[in-house]
């Protein structure tokens, strides 16, 4: 049973078991492929019943591996039409030329044939090592075993999947009322390391069985990735598979046309995007803190969101999470390299939770009267808030980060073996 949480002033019933197959019309399965794991499903495939609207965000890293490529080059030309998204785990796909181009697109040939739809009804998703082609034979086999045992309960085995470093799946849906009528959206994602905006070694898929026309899929999805996806770091690199996309099959019957429903599915797509967003930062390698950081007090969101990536980012604020060691000049300093213009005298930080759990280290850019062991306690804590205020302004962000470990070093430094 789902629960119900508020989210802007509306009600979504939760589903946390809830996956990508919950909206009415999507089926899933997974498949062995023995692509990099010899004993783990590493294959993936989501189908609709029809044809559903589409929309994707990709990765802004100009090394683009080859499902980026022929992804897009898929949307360009088909966003109304998709049937199918396969994804692969183990291998991504990337810095692998023209070979690796052209086996992307026979993919999409493979699930066409197997599940007799059109190859450009198909988006490709790859994840995992950069510079090794593709087993296509292995990927041949895990295709058809995949399209025998499509099914409406195959979601979760469809997240666990797609994982790589993660150490659980990640996935859930939502139900919201729209005219009083119920839609779904559901979700999964993976992602652990290679986390940073724009986006992350990370990939999305997104259903719901409402009917939405696909340019204003594309805007509301750009908006949920916006507040959500691209709002997270785990360690700042950005990867070369980055993908989340949106399939809208429109099976419930219901149609998104006012602007009031509009509003309500935007809230409840960017719910949705935010939780998984979340549960990607709270598996990042190695980590053993959350920490959400709010940049406040800004000319503009934009000079926020700049000023917050810098804090998050920074290896010296993440090994100081890390320790938990409650050292704010580093912070400070952080922001004071972010390149937005403020005057540290107005600068104010606080620590903790939300008020009045909130300790203040800095007001007007000077230290406060605190008890060095308060702020340690909650930089001990295994999630805790940063509030900085630069006094220049009216804007606002958050972002979503982690301490920085050993065992991150550990994961990253014998990734290939």
């Amino acid at each position: 049973m789902g629960q119900f949480d508020e989210n802007g002033g509306i009600y979504l019933n939760i589903l946390k078991s809830g996956t990508v197959t919950t909206p009415r019309g999507f089926m899933a399965a997974a498949a062995a492929a023995h692509i990099k794991y010899a004993d783990k499903k590493d294959l993936t495939l989501i189908v609709s019943e029809n044809e559903c609207a589409a929309a994707a965000v990709f990765t802004q890293n100009q090394v683009a591996a080859a499902p980026v490529i022929a992804g897009k080059e898929t949307m360009q030309a088909h966003s109304g039409h998709i049937r199918a998204i396969v994804a692969n785990a183990g291998n991504a796909n990337a810095s692998t030329g023209r070979p690796g181009l052209e086996n992307a697109r026979a993919t999409q040939k493979m699930v066409a044939d197997s599940l007799n739809i059109q190859p450009e009804q198909v988006l490709p998703l790859s994840t995992g090592v950069i510079g090794v082609q593709l087993p296509m034979d292995r990927m041949q086999a895990g295709i058809e075993t995949a399209a025998g045992r499509l099914s409406a309960d195959g979601g979760l085995e469809a997240a666990q999947a797609i994982m790589t470093t993660d150490t659980h799946p990640k996935h859930l849906a939502a139900q919201v009322e729209l005219s009083g009528n119920t839609v779904t959206i559901g979700g999964m994602a993976k992602g652990s390391g290679m986390i940073h905006p724009n986006m992350a070694t990370m990939l999305g898929v997104l259903t719901t069985d409402a009917q939405v026309e696909a340019n204003l899929l594309d805007e509301m999805l750009r908006t949920a990735v916006s507040h959500s996806f691209n709002r997270i770091s785990v360690d700042g690199d950005t990867s070369t598979n980055d993908t989340v996309i949106l399939l809208a099959n429109g099976a419930s019957g219901v149609t998104i046309t006012k602007a009031e429903n509009i509003a309500v599915f935007q809230d409840a797509l960017t719910y949705i995007c935010t939780k998984l967003a979340h549960m990607i930062v709270r598996d990042g390698e190695g980590a053993t803190k959350f920490v959400e950081i709010q940049v406040t007090g800004t000319k503009t969101e934009a000079d926020a969101h700049a000023i917050a990536n810098t804090i998050a980012t920074s290896p010296l604020v993440k090994t100081a999470f890390a320790g938990s060691d409650a050292n704010w000049g580093r912070i400070l300093a952080a922001a004071g390299r972010a390149g937005i213009a403020f005057d540290q005298n107005q600068a104010a930080l606080w620590i903790g939770g939300a008020a009045p759990d909130e300790l203040q280290l800095v007001a007007n850019g000077t230290p406060t009267n605190y008890e060095e062991a308060d702020a340690a306690a909650i930089f001990a804590r295994p999630e805790f808030k940063i509030r900085l205020d630069i006094g220049a302004g009216d804007a606002a962000t958050i972002v979503w980060t982690t301490d920085l470990t050993h065992k991150y070093v550990s994961i990253n430094a014998d990734y290939r073996s």
